[in-house]
């Protein structure tokens, strides 16, 4: 049901039994799943994509222009995923060409209030994003990753899997997969341990685990030589493998 005060531009693509609130704004080059709720005061601007079984509350802005200054009004794209709750305020940014042109948000996301997704960022499945935590251009977030509220992170940070970081940590490097994260700025504090047990993975794998951040983060090795140290594991064990992938692939340096 599209409510009579909604602005829904002729353009704009509406799937099966989507909901839109009164007084919000959906413009051209939108596109708008099957099953969607989109509540009043809402502005979605394009070209963005939105998938299935979406949730968007009061006065969420989703695919605005950037803030970065080298934007000069390309048509650069937002795409999002299918069953994300994107709670009050919320908003987030379409990429830039300075970039591959779009931002991109998985499936199954939670993003609290007031949670800010910059241009040209990639987040996974699964995600939760507390409170007014804000994310700069280009970051990259993995799957089942918590942010907690008020959390900061650098532009170009890359946040792997599983990770965990504290309320109002100021992340301004890489956080490895399963690696929790504190502090202004945040240092590695162990391992998301919880996490993996909700997640279900088994003792033998968490031990792997365990024994992966002992050689990254407690044997006094570079992060070269960790890597080096957890190869022959890493063929063993997907998880650790994981972790060392990430690592090998960080451009900005991990947190240490």
């Amino acid at each position: 049901m599209i409510d009579k005060l909604a602005f829904v531009h002729p353009d704009a693509k509406i799937g099966n039994n989507v909901t839109i609130g009164p007084w919000t704004y959906i413009g051209a080059d939108v596109e708008v799943g099957d099953d969607c709720w989109i509540s009043s005061h809402v502005v979605v601007k394009g070209p963005t994509k939105i998938g299935k079984g979406n949730k968007i509350f009061q006065f969420a802005s989703v695919g605005e222009d950037c803030q970065d200054k080298k934007y000069a009004g390309e048509p650069t794209t937002l795409v999002i995923g299918d069953n994300n709750v994107i709670r009050e305020s919320v908003t987030i940014h379409r990429g830039t060409v300075q970039d591959k042109g779009e931002t991109i948000i998985g499936s199954n996301n939670l993003l609290m209030a007031y949670v800010h997704i910059a241009h040209d960022c990639v987040l996974g499945d699964n995600i939760i994003m507390a409170n007014n935590a804000s994310i700069a251009g280009h970051v990259h977030v993995g799957d089942w990753a918590i942010l907690g509220g008020q959390t900061g992170v650098h532009q170009f940070v890359h946040i792997g899997a599983h990770a965990f970081t504290a309320g109002a940590s100021l992340v301004l490097q890489d956080v490895p997969p399963f690696v929790m994260a504190s502090g202004q700025s945040a240092i590695p504090r162990g391992l998301n341990i919880e996490g993996l047990k909700r997640r279900g993975f088994d003792k033998e794998t968490q031990l792997a685990v365990r024994r992966a951040y002992k050689v990254l983060y407690r044997n006094g090795l570079t992060a070269d030589e960790a890597i080096e140290a957890l190869a022959e594991e890493a063929q063993n064990n997907e998880q650790v493998r994981m972790l060392v992938e990430f690592v090998r692939s960080s451009s900005r340096g991990i947190i240490r």
